[in-house]
């Protein structure tokens, strides 16, 4: 699952985070620019979330996980998946009583982990799979 002691395995981990920093910026990005040219809320947010979508396949298949065979229907249903577990962890992390603030952030983080392995194994399969 994660070779613990493959630079290879570190380097795509990496990868796979500094995408996401750059992905998160971009989705961000887009909903702030859409709601400042006054665009309804919502509407910005499904946007942006869709252009996201679409900005985070081609970061992750050229970048984090280059060299990788790409899925596009898989990476469509792991996204749906994704999304559930980020609300479903932040609601249970809000029900322990943590601020929405920092159940947003412990969301982020949990379900990034999971989403790395995700990917991994069944989006960006190996050129030999």
């Amino acid at each position: 699952m994660f070779e613990w002691k493959s630079p290879a395995e570190w380097k795509r981990l990496l990868r796979y985070y500094q995408a996401g920093v750059v992905n998160t910026a971009f989705g961000y990005g887009s909903f702030a620019a859409l709601v400042a040219m006054g665009m309804n809320i919502y509407l910005a947010q499904i946007l942006a979330h869709t252009a996201g979508m679409a900005f985070n396949y081609i970061t992750f298949s050229h970048y984090a996980f280059r060299g990788h065979r790409p899925s596009l229907g898989r990476y469509l249903g792991s996204y749906g998946v994704n999304y559930l577990l980020s609300l479903g962890s932040l609601a249970a992390l809000v029900h322990f009583g943590l601020s929405p603030y920092v159940a947003g952030l412990g969301s982020i983080v949990v379900v990034s982990i999971i989403n790395y392995f995700v990917l991994k194994l069944f989006v960006f399969r190996t050129q030999d799979a």
